[in-house]
């Protein structure tokens, strides 16, 4: 992996973690196009270690408040939240694992996921802030999040959408939705580290990854704060639109044999 690779593939993770179209499916995109789909599993760890880095930036007040006070509404809503994708991604790990590395769904995901996002775009907008979630409504959204194991389903469309179905407004839906990746992802960053020693990395160089890293944080970081200020007053459709384009696309791709 050069470091021109390197770096685009962190704009790409950066980005599409929090832009509602799917990092997964994204990644796996990129991989393939730059032959580097056996570095897949240990790749996919250090972008979303910088991916993880940006949030705990942006969240840092969200996050030094949980540990000044662990027991607090905040803390639980987080856990409740996460709770279903740790019951479904440990259940079917093998599964999503196989999928994952063979991308044969991808492109119908893709197709979903735009389905998704154009329901949630005719969604009235809510009314609950930050301190009007219950622990119902966290355990809705994790629910959806929990769907989003699938590779290019978006895990911040789908926990976008169920937000705006609980009534959340705009706003705090995509708050929400970002602050409750936090555990999702620094988990499977975990999960993934205790495979990396059955992966295959010996082509990739430290400072290749050094620079994915910090390409994934700092473009992660910029998605999230646009993302938010975004969504106030802007539609979810264009997204819709991208992913159907480029699901019908790979589709397309891999009938043709092509991809």
């Amino acid at each position: 992996m050069t470091k021109i690779e390197a770096f685009i593939l962190g704009l790409i993770q950066g980005f599409t973690e929090f832009l509602p179209i799917s990092s997964t499916g994204h990644l796996f995109i990129g991989r393939h196009l730059f032959g580097l789909d056996e570095a897949g599993l240990f790749l996919d760890t250090m972008l979303h270690v910088g991916t993880l880095v940006a949030i705990l930036v942006v969240y840092k007040h969200e996050f030094i408040y949980i540990l000044k006070n662990p027991i607090s509404k905040r803390t639980f809503l987080l856990i409740v939240g996460t709770i279903p994708a740790v019951v479904i991604g440990l259940a079917f790990k093998d599964y999503f694992e196989e999928i994952s590395e063979t991308g044969v769904t991808i492109g119908w995901e893709f197709l979903v996921t735009g389905l998704f996002l154009w329901f949630a775009d005719n969604i009235k907008n809510g009314y609950k802030k930050m301190d009007d979630i219950s622990y119902t409504d966290a355990f809705f959204i994790g629910t959806f999040q929990a769907a989003a194991i699938l590779p290019a389903i978006s895990r911040s469309g789908l926990t976008i959408v169920a937000a705006l179905i609980r009534k959340l407004d705009r706003e705090t839906a995509a708050y929400f939705s970002f602050l409750l990746s936090t555990p999702a992802i620094a988990g499977a960053v975990v999960l993934q580290s205790f495979d990396l020693y059955s992966g295959s990395v010996e082509n990739i160089s430290l400072p290749a990854l050094g620079v994915a890293l910090a390409s994934s944080a700092f473009f992660g970081y910029i998605a999230v704060k646009w993302m938010i200020s975004y969504l106030k007053k802007h539609s979810l459709k264009v997204f819709a639109v991208y992913v159907w384009a480029l699901g019908l696309l790979v589709i397309s791709l891999q009938w043709a044999g092509i991809f």
